[in-house]
């Protein structure tokens, strides 16, 4: 039970965490996976060589330190992590072992300063937050394998499509291999995919956001082939050795980033793959024969990089709706292209009442955020993806 003194006890290690940064959680990291070596077969190892999740999960711990007597700030966050724990088909009993190299750390970090005291207030803290995980995820879990066509853990899929859309980004599409019903998602979420790749030692999951309409037969993802920095291991994978015929293993979809019909003018605004779940929005928005203007803005290095760059002009044509795109390498010379930066002061938006959805890069929706702020768009208007471990915009 987490009692007011324990709350107290935390506020006053939050000095504690801050000195200690991301290296609290890189020393867990390491710690889990020596004891634990099984859990490399949920984590993403490429954000572990990149330190992304390090950071990210050191700033979870100190934003809950610091809101432990006000939960209902972390709301929106905890349903973002929830909903992609299920895409790991997390269980009880991972959160167990998490909490015990959780607590160990502090223990083998703060040495003098981690007292008993210390560590029944934060071993009460991270029971607490555990069991409102729990309780969340295990909702998620019984909401989807009830509905039609929906599953709880890992259901296997063949590959009945594999299309190239632009030079780095391939789609694919999968069907299960039972036969049955696929459960419907909502324009903008993402499925959790498991492959082993060549030569790994562990499984690999990862989440790849829809690019089509639900149809309740089959599954579309488009992925990007990551070929800098830390190349990507998964998307390399699929690019090179999964073909029509292929099988896989999906989890429900899931995801907090979704389109909500608000009865009011639509924004897509993308940068490069974060076109993705923009696509399963235009496509079902064109399906439903949305009532309301739709915008479709988008930015990317040059017409081969654009993906999907014929289809979404079909739908935006045969709507009425309207189109803009930015290539930093401008060649074709068509009315709704333009070279250079995304500039949203030149398109005639619906600032006061229309809902603004933004996928990209970090830095991309950063930039993008702040002009729509400056046009006078509300905060609330504003809805975002970040791809990976979550960061604020």
């Amino acid at each position: 039970m987490l009692t007011d003194k324990h709350i107290d006890i935390i506020k006053s290690t939050i000095p504690l965490l801050e000195n200690a940064g991301p290296a609290l959680t890189s020393h867990f990291y390491q710690r889990l996976f020596s004891h634990n070596p099984e859990l490399q077969d949920i984590f993403n190892m490429s954000n572990q060589k990149t330190g992304r999740q390090q950071v990210a999960l050191f700033e979870a711990i100190a934003a809950y330190a610091k809101n432990i007597e006000n939960l209902s700030a972390l709301t929106s966050a905890v349903e973002r992590i929830a909903q992609k724990h299920t895409s790991f088909n997390i269980q009880p009993d991972h959160y167990a072992i998490v909490g015990h190299h959780l607590i160990e750390t502090l223990r083998e970090l703060a040495t003098a300063a981690f007292t008993p005291e210390v560590e029944s207030a934060w071993t009460s803290a991270y029971q607490f937050l555990a069991g409102i995980f729990i309780n969340r995820e295990d909702e998620l879990y019984q909401q989807r394998s009830l509905a039609i066509g929906g599953w709880q853990g890992a259901r296997t899929f063949k590959v009945i499509e594999a299309v190239s859309e632009s030079a780095l980004v391939k789609s694919f599409t999968f069907a299960p291999i039972d036969q049955g019903p696929v459960i419907d998602f909502i324009p903008g979420q993402y499925l959790g995919l498991e492959v082993k790749p060549t030569g790994n030692d562990y499984k690999e999951i990862r989440q790849y956001s829809l690019s089509d309409k639900p149809n309740g037969k089959n599954y579309r993802i488009s992925v990007k082939r990551e070929q800098l920095g830390v190349p990507g291991k998964v998307s390399n994978y699929l690019h090179d050795e999964i073909n029509v015929g292929d099988e896989v293993k999906l989890y429900a979809p899931a995801g907090d980033f979704f389109f909500i019909d608000r009865q009011s003018p639509t924004v897509l605004i993308s940068a490069g793959v974060g076109i993705t779940p923009m696509q399963s929005m235009l496509e079902t928005l064109a399906d439903r024969k949305h009532s309301h203007q739709v915008y479709f803005l988008h930015a990317c290095e040059d017409t081969e990089q654009h993906s999907f760059s014929k289809r979404t002009h079909e739908l935006v044509q045969s709507n009425s709706w309207q189109q803009k795109v930015w290539y930093k390498n401008k060649t074709e010379q068509q009315p709704h292209i333009n070279k250079g930066m995304m500039d949203l002061s030149t398109v005639d938006l619906p600032t006061e009442n229309g809902n603004f959805y933004l996928c990209g890069p970090i830095a991309f929706m950063q930039f993008a955020k702040q002009q729509l702020l400056k046009l006078g768009v509300g905060e609330n208007n504003i809805h975002y993806e970040v791809f990976g471990p979550h960061a604020s915009l």
